[in-house]
């Protein structure tokens, strides 16, 4: 059976603190090592990987691409118009046919829907490298990240200012499985969707969503935000418009605890969500989080790839 990557509320706590666990163990390893050194034994020789893009992508492409060439496989990269996926052939017969060629397949999509319909007929591990619901392995460096500089993510406060997108969807499903308290600062009209709210009702996690980016950074650990308007959103200068208001800036941060740290997926808009005042700031962990991406990738790979 294929072991996916889909979402992070389908693992439990003890499953993902594991792939974190263990990416901080190789991120040790490489210390003052050569960039494109490989890892010892090369544990996934012999493998490859399909990286299929809907959607343009720099850390995406670079850290899974870089991952997968470390622990020693090969990739085949695959964009959209490269491929007839979903137009002249069904996604589920795109699938199979891969699943023949390759032992991976990490995918960028660009409708959620196309990953599950991916990931039910492949007989290969599938990854979810972006969708616009959710973004998984962005999330889980995230973690890595804050726990390198704050400790147990149980023990902290996030606030998450801005659209409530993908990255935050993920947080939100982040937040039920590791615990702490996440806060949701968004108006309304960019808020969780009905699904993630009714998720959260069920859940039994410590997440509130409020209108006040103010209120939701008060005594935070944690300030992250993300672009405005996705690739998407067709309402740009409405959404300018809507989320001003929430920009992250040295006013803003000043309600988060003095120790805070500020984390961006990038890559940023600066001077809209976020000043350079502080994704330029010591507080700021950006490029930190960037590079985590990196190791954790790696740590999935290996689990989905059966190096268990």
């Amino acid at each position: 059976m294929s072991q996916h990557f889909i979402d992070l509320h389908l693992f439990d706590k003890a499953q993902l603190s594991s792939l974190i666990h263990r990416a901080r163990a190789m991120k040790d390893l490489r210390r003052n090592q050569p960039k494109g050194q490989r890892e010892p034994g090369e544990p996934l020789k012999g493998k490859a990987l399909a990286l299929i893009f809907e959607r343009p992508s720099t850390r995406t492409r670079v850290s899974f691409e870089m991952a997968m060439r470390q622990l020693g496989g090969d990739v085949l990269m695959l964009t959209a118009s490269e491929m007839q996926l979903g137009r002249s052939e069904t996604v589920a017969d795109t699938a199979k046919v891969l699943s023949r060629y390759v032992d991976g397949i990490m995918i960028r999509a660009a409708s959620h829907a196309t990953l599950l319909e991916l990931a039910e007929h492949a007989t290969v591990p599938v990854i979810n490298g972006l969708t616009n619901e959710t973004h998984p392995c962005q999330v889980m460096a995230d973690i890595m990240t804050l726990e390198e500089r704050k400790g147990d993510i149980a023990n902290q406060k996030v606030a998450w200012v801005g659209d409530c997108n993908n990255v935050a969807a993920s947080w939100i499903h982040a937040a039920g499985v590791f615990g702490g308290q996440l806060a949701v600062g968004s108006p309304a009209e960019t808020g969780p969707s009905a699904d993630l709210t009714t998720w959260i009702k069920k859940f039994p996690a410590n997440i509130r969503v409020t209108d006040s980016a103010v209120d939701a950074v008060k005594d935070a650990d944690c300030v992250m935000t993300d672009t405005w308007v996705s690739m998407h959103h067709e309402d740009g200068a409405r959404r300018h418009n809507l989320l001003k208001p929430y920009q992250v800036n040295p006013q803003l941060m000043k309600h988060a605890k003095p120790d805070a740290v500020f984390m961006h997926c990038l890559p940023a808009h600066r001077g809209e969500e976020v000043t350079d005042e502080v994704i330029d700031s010591p507080q700021s962990i950006v490029f930190d989080e960037a590079e985590n991406r990196l190791h954790i990738q790696k740590s999935i790979l290996l689990h989905c790839l059966g190096q268990n």
